[in-house]
């Protein structure tokens, strides 16, 4: 048997992190068993769909390396693979459960299944409907039409026995067939319900393995009876843990940031990538810009096998000690058995400290691709960028070392070098050039710099080693002055770096502009 799974978004909204933790479990088990991976959108809900929003989904996906072997801009042959294009299936399937007597028009109004409901409630027992207004036969349909009633396509569940399947995930797990509603298949204007569709395209795209976030397990009983009773063999069932808020048990939900930036971690890593969309422009509304939905860390610069590593480990474990895994061994190592049934907490300081991992790694030509664009985007560098700012980025990214995290801190950490007349930080000149005496050590040094030969590093912190020595205080006292004047900011590269990367000539003006403020 060749393996298919499949990932079907909903153009419902941005991608969220647990939908992409859905997509890539999926796609890790089609490449380690060889099979394919199937994109199927489910569009059915047309009053939910969202214009605009499937394109980021598939840019996500694809950012992510997670890529489909059919679907959207792929084609193949189980084609069409949008689901409301798909409607003709759905509704030859309603047809042929009506035809089988597994399913039945349903005339009643909102208001008496309203009614029924509250006796139940009122007598302390589980609503079931009473099938009162069903008509099994033409004659019934005549009489309830002639009442001027419309009707909607019910299942005709099972009032007795139970359901059991064998989840990959959870093991057993048995569901009483009592405790079903005659659930809707198809609409009144003729239109079908997503469990009818989804059961009738996975048979028909021939997925084997419907491997899916926790929140699907209750669906199961429904979309199983449809798929017996259409004559369907069963997939095998997988039920992914929940991706859960930070340090918690709930689902993560994109619509709960404000309540999640109250945790430290959380809030420190959308502040990094606020100041960096702040610097490129990006729209910041909490729909888009979000660290539960994947198109933040994108735009902010966090690398995608860096996303995928890390979201690989929420819920599946090789060991209990490798945290860090390549494309090739991740797809190896990936079993179903190997997933744990419990809610797996997202921790944004665990992911950060996965994409230090992999940004430390990375040589510098590599690091130099992912930052340029960022630098095109803030107009830092013309497009394409010339040889001379590309040799600067280089310079800045070997003295910057481990400290750029993500392809946006170059943004913090380059733009003083490629500015003529970077502004100075106002906090900044009132704690470091503001300072009795402040000036007269920037004049000593700009002096001592004007012949220091040569013009790198080690020659550049010996004079300022000697001015201090001279002037009888401490180097704290003139780095900190010199790093303000030259850069503007009181974070970057070393100094000594700083100062050869801008060379003698702009050096020497930039601590001559800053005189003025010194105290």
């Amino acid at each position: 048997m060749t393996v298919r799974t499949r990932f079907a978004p909903s153009p419902t909204g941005y991608l969220h992190i647990g939908g992409v933790r859905t997509a890539l479990f999926n796609w890790l088990f089609a490449r380690r068993h060889g099979g394919q991976f199937i994109l199927r959108i489910d569009d059915t809900d047309a009053e939910r769909n969202i214009e605009g929003a499937l394109q980021p989904i598939l840019d996500g996906l694809k950012w992510l390396g997670i890529d489909w072997d059919e679907g959207p801009g792929v084609g193949g042959p189980h084609a069409p693979y949008y689901q409301s294009q798909r409607a003709a299936n759905h509704k030859a399937a309603a047809a042929a459960l009506l035809a089988s007597g597994h399913a039945y028009r349903d005339f009643a109004r909102p208001e008496e299944l309203d009614d029924e409901r509250k006796a139940a409630q009122a007598a302390g027992k589980p609503f079931l409907y009473s099938r009162r207004f069903a008509a099994f036969d033409e004659e019934t349909a005549r009489r309830f039409e002639a009442e001027g009633r419309q009707s909607v396509v019910r299942l005709k569940m099972p009032r007795e026995g139970s359901l059991v399947i064998d989840d990959q995930v959870r093991g057993r797990v048995e569901f009483a067939w009592e405790r079903e509603q005659d659930h809707v298949i198809q609409r009144a204007d003729g239109s079908c319900l997503y469990h009818l569709a989804s059961v009738v395209d996975d048979h028909d795209l021939a997925i084997t393995h419907v491997i899916r976030a926790e929140e699907h397990l209750s669906n199961t009983p429904r979309q199983a009876f449809i798929a017996l009773s259409l004559g369907y063999p069963l997939p095998t069932y997988a039920h992914l843990p929940l991706v859960a808020e930070p340090g918690s048990r709930t689902k993560l939900s994109k619509r709960k940031l404000a309540q999640y930036l109250k945790n430290a971690d959380f809030k420190q890593v959308m502040d990094h990538g606020q100041r960096i969309a702040d610097r490129v422009g990006l729209t910041t509304e909490a729909d888009t810009f979000n660290p539960v939905i994947v198109d933040f860390y994108r735009e902010v610069g966090y690398l995608p096998w860096a996303i995928d590593n890390y979201l690989a480990l929420l819920g599946w474990s090789y060991d209990d000690k490798t945290e860090f895994f390549s494309r090739e061994e991740l797809i190896q190592h990936f079993t179903l058995e190997r997933i744990n049934s419990s809610p797996a907490s997202f921790d944004p300081k665990k992911l950060w400290a996965v994409q230090d991992h992999y940004m430390g790694a990375l040589s510098v030509d590599d690091k130099l691709a992912l930052m340029l664009p960022m630098l095109v985007k803030a107009k830092l560098v013309a497009d394409p960028p010339s040889a001379e700012a590309v040799a600067t980025v280089r310079k800045v990214i070997e003295a910057s070392g481990d400290r750029l995290k993500v392809a946006g801190d170059i943004l913090a950490y380059a733009d003083f070098f490629l500015m003529d007349d970077p502004p100075l930080d106002e906090a900044a000149v009132k704690q470091r050039l503001a300072k009795p005496g402040a000036g007269d050590l920037l004049r000593a040094y700009a002096k001592a710099i004007e012949t220091a030969e040569p013009f790198e590093p080690a020659a550049l912190e010996a004079a300022l080693k000697q001015v201090v020595e001279g002037a009888g205080v401490k180097v704290g006292d003139l780095v900190h002055a010199v790093r303000v004047a030259v850069t503007g900011k009181t974070v970057g590269p070393g100094l000594y770096d700083c100062l050869a990367i801008l060379g003698r000539e702009q050096s020497l003006a930039r601590i001559a502009r800053a005189l003025p403020r010194c105290g």
